[in-house]
């Protein structure tokens, strides 16, 4: 079972997601955690990257002075299985009881409803 990451980990996480590159530099996620107005101290966000290492959503290689990071897991199979979780742990594993919820809790704008709609018949059709 893939760990939950914490809300700092999974800031660090959509940096290294998001980075076009196949390896991220410890300076990179220092620069675009400022750009996203949360600074963070240099040891903080190295106990950060120690636990995400450890946790094995990324790998770090050493390149002279610099730390180079690599992501294991994707967003995507981040977002598969803290669905899944959610899903077991809230609704017991009952889609239909999520997606009713979203619809009558009105928490779908009338746009996502018809994508939904859209998705639904087109898995229907498969």
């Amino acid at each position: 079972m893939m760990q939950q990451l914490s809300d700092a980990e999974l800031e660090i996480m959509k940096i290294v997601w998001g980075n076009p590159n196949k390896v991220t530099l410890f300076s990179y996620i220092m620069d675009e955690m400022a750009a996203r107005g949360k600074p963070c101290q240099k040891n903080t966000l190295i106990v950060l990257l120690s636990r995400l290492i450890n946790k094995g959503f990324l790998s770090a290689k050493k390149i002279g002075r610099h730390n180079e990071y690599t992501m294991l897991i994707s967003e995507k199979e981040y977002q598969t299985a803290q669905t899944k979780n959610f899903l077991n742990k809230i609704y017991e594993g009952n889609v239909k009881g999520l997606v009713s919820n979203l619809i009558s809790g009105d928490l779908l704008a009338e746009e996502e409803y018809k994508e939904l709609k859209k998705l639904l018949e087109k898995g229907c059709k498969k």
